[in-house]
């Protein structure tokens, strides 16, 4: 069995070694080892498309976690209320919504823009001599979609365990709910929705199916990857790869470890 076990982690994680390594080649073939350089790296954010893309992704994947990170929230706290059946059907929309293939996602939304753009785009030439189309807007559209999903079941597991005396006590003590929301449960909730933020952006940050699809002329940084190894794997794109690779698994440590503390508070505090 551990031989069986290192032979599938060697498949799995042996490709990202190659391209974490391929990043520091100082040749210009990625594959052709010519001694160690960080040269790469300093040619890679030095490209006006690179640096264009990346700002294109952050922007995208900010947007992303911050609206995903509201909505989830309201979500949660809607569905904690819901009972009975009507609440298993809602769970099972979210739980849905985590499990559909991006290429799907990202099919259907370009479906829907596209029908919604061939309806409205007339009345806004007419009137404003406008007309939409696909964008950074409807990346963000198509990230959220399935992002609240994300944050929802995060704040949800945190609901879940969270102490109702306290809230309770808040209300006795004449708190309005508005109140006893952002004293109480806000607070208690907040590593969750914290971490539920940075799953997000590092989802959002990540994509390539669903942004290929809806991006339109604007170009995010795995699009630019995808577009650039079409013409040969460099090591500027195993640099650009690293680092996206490198944000990506901080983000993910990060995002853990703000669960793992706000359990133990919650633990601490009930005992």
């Amino acid at each position: 069995m551990r031989i069986y076990l290192i032979f599938i982690y060697i498949f799995l994680y042996a490709p990202i070694a190659l391209i974490v390594g391929g990043s520091f080649n100082a040749g210009k073939q990625a594959m052709i080892w010519q001694g160690f350089s960080l040269e790469w790296y300093g040619k890679a954010f030095s490209n006006p498309l690179i640096t264009e893309a990346l700002g294109t992704s952050l922007y995208i994947a900010l947007s992303t976690a911050a609206i995903s990170a509201v909505l989830g929230l309201i979500t949660a706290l809607g569905l904690e209320r819901v009972k009975g059946w009507l609440r298993t059907f809602f769970d099972a929309l979210i739980y849905i919504a985590i499990m559909v293939p991006g290429i799907v996602i990202g099919i259907s939304t370009l479906i829907a823009f596209v029908s919604i753009f061939d309806l409205v785009n007339p009345m806004l030439m007419a009137s404003f001599n406008l007309q939409l189309q696909m964008g950074s807007w409807a990346v963000i559209a198509a990230h959220v979609l399935f992002n609240i999903a994300v944050v929802a079941l995060l704040v949800r597991a945190r609901l879940q365990g969270m102490d109702r005396s306290l809230v309770e006590a808040s209300e006795d003590l004449y708190a309005t709910p508005l109140g006893t929301f952002r004293q109480v449960v806000l607070p208690l909730l907040a590593p969750a929705v914290l971490a539920g933020f940075l799953l997000a952006f590092t989802f959002s940050f990540e994509d390539f199916i669903i942004a290929y699809f809806v991006a339109g002329p604007d170009v995010t940084l795995p699009i630019y990857v995808f577009s650039s190894i079409r013409r040969g794997v460099t090591p500027e794109i195993n640099a650009v790869g690293t680092v996206v690779l490198g944000t990506s698994l901080v983000l993910l440590v990060i995002a853990q470890m703000i669960l793992q503390r706000g359990d133990a508070r919650r633990t601490s505090a009930d005992g």
